[in-house]
């Protein structure tokens, strides 16, 4: 299925002869809790319909999911990447302000002094 995470199945009676498959993705490599906000994939049915084009029924589904998720973590490292590198910026700013305040003070009082 060219999937990155793991599948989760559940199969349940549901009325009459009909029976209720739940499938669900679950991908711990995604640091993104929205990840946890998708539904699980339902497919009711009888045994044979069921049983008939089940792969073929959950694959794009589920690739999309899994698509969506690896996007996700990609998105957590690029953001994370980010604020390491405004957290950079801001020191560098920092230190050139506190220089340039630092030597501004230095010429006043060689300004005063004289």
């Amino acid at each position: 299925m060219n999937i990155t995470g793991d599948l989760q199945v559940t199969i349940r009676k549901g009325a009459e002869s009909n029976w209720i498959v739940s499938v669900m993705l679950n991908n711990e490599q995604c640091g993104d809790d929205a990840r946890k906000l998708i539904p699980p994939l339902n497919l009711r049915g009888s045994a044979e319909e069921l049983d008939n084009g089940f792969f073929e029924r959950i694959t794009t589904p589920i690739r999309t999911v899994s698509g969506l998720m690896v996007d996700m973590e990609g998105f957590m490292k690029q953001l994370e990447e980010v604020k390491k590198q405004s957290a950079m910026e801001k020191e560098k700013t920092d230190r050139e302000r506190k220089e340039k305040e630092a030597k501004e003070k230095k010429y006043r009082r060689r300004c005063k002094s004289r």
